[in-house]
């Protein structure tokens, strides 16, 4: 696991990029507006900073890549820590930058699970395949370079809208119910209860 002594001898104003990853917790997969939440009040909030980055979503698990200045960063890294909606916070690379690397994106989102991608991210995607299924939490720094170099070599900024996803045919029934996090265990559970009906049919014939 990295620390965060590489960048504490640095000053307040110096640039730097920290790359984290965290579980989703059992209070964010309750949570169907948590990626509205990050959309909204996490892009408002880093714009005001000056902070750019992105986030990653898959396999219940975040990766998020954040710069800016020192001081900056590390309020909203005391912020990102207390919040009960994730748990398992990993610093997978901490070091300073001399440029923003992700200054024309602020806080993109990037699904990083196949089901919820759209035919343009799907395009653009196949140098992802080696990255999944998504499990940034063991994560190396060079295997976390090879990552955001993989992403910022994207034509367009991988955001890709709730509304706008994809599911399979089942998942399509209730995409207006449920969050893109939360569909997959809401489709895995009706699955799961067919297949129990269907059992209990067998044996009671």
């Amino acid at each position: 696991m990295m620390s965060l002594d590489q960048i504490e001898p640095l000053a307040d104003d110096a640039l730097i990029q920290v790359v984290y990853a965290s579980t989703l917790s059992l209070k964010g997969r309750f949570d169907s507006k948590i990626f509205d939440d990050i959309a909204h009040h996490a892009y408002r909030y880093n714009q005001q900073q000056g902070i750019t980055g992105i986030l990653c979503y898959g396999n219940g698990e975040f990766l998020q890549c954040i710069e800016g200045k020192k001081a900056q960063i590390l309020a909203l890294l005391q912020r990102i820590s207390q919040d009960p909606r994730h748990k398992q916070l990993t610093i997978l690379l901490a070091q300073p930058i001399s440029h923003q690397r992700f200054k024309d994106w602020r806080m993109r989102m990037l699904f990083l699970e196949r089901w919820l991608w759209s035919d343009a991210t799907k395009a653009q995607a196949q140098n992802l395949a080696p990255f999944l299924p998504f499990a940034p939490q063991g994560w190396s720094s060079a295997r976390t370079q090879q990552f955001l170099a993989v992403i910022q070599a994207f034509d367009h900024p991988p955001h890709i809208k709730a509304a706008g996803i994809t599911y399979n045919a089942l998942g399509n029934m209730v995409r207006y119910v449920t969050a893109p996090h939360q569909a997959f265990l809401l489709v895995q559970g009706i699955l799961l209860l067919l297949v129990i009906l269907a059992l209990g049919s067998l044996l009671w014939w």
